[in-house]
């Protein structure tokens, strides 16, 4: 693959936590959340993206998340859950990308706000469509991911560089 061929970055807020007396690491999801991460996989699954890569948080509610939302997609990718997505600002969020390999082109980042919604306006220079309009009316939901491409090794990944192609909630 050609460094020059579009990459697609979709990044993935987790789906609705519950607030039991656990550490905030160890949050699960509540019932809603269990409810809206399989229709985001299906929603994942009809854009026709074939992720070679998922890096997911270690946080309970995103791999529960994650492992609802994949059971949707029509092939499975391989998974990294990375600790250094817990809590990550745009800027942590960017060095981990930074270092995946390159023969990924298709990546899923499942994480957390506001790190996810941070990065979606901060590597956004350009949108398509209504894309950027109904992202910042609606934030970054829980379950909402947005879709970005850029063109370029993953080492050059940097604020500015991608463009917003979709976003979807699932209010949407």
């Amino acid at each position: 693959m050609s460094v020059a061929e579009p990459r697609r970055i979709v990044l993935f807020r987790h789906a609705k936590a519950d607030w039991p007396q656990v550490a905030d690491h160890e949050r699960p999801l509540a019932e809603r959340g269990r409810k809206d991460a399989p229709v985001a996989g299906r929603r994942l699954a009809d854009s026709g993206i074939a992720f070679d890569l998922a890096l997911c948080s270690t946080a309970a509610r995103t791999r529960e998340t994650w492992k609802l939302a994949v059971h949707e997609l029509p092939q499975r990718p391989k998974t990294v859950y990375e600790d250094r997505l817990y809590e990550a600002s745009p800027g942590e969020l960017i060095a981990v990308l930074n270092e995946t390999p390159d023969d990924a082109q298709d990546v899923v980042l499942i994480g957390h706000n506001p790190g996810i919604q941070g990065l979606a306006d901060i590597l956004a220079k350009d949108s398509e469509g209504d894309a950027r309009t109904r992202m910042e009316r609606r934030g970054f939901p829980t379950s909402a991911f947005a879709v970005l491409t850029y063109a370029g090794s993953w080492k050059a990944l940097e604020p500015g560089v991608a463009t917003l192609v979709d976003y979807w909630a699932p209010s949407e």
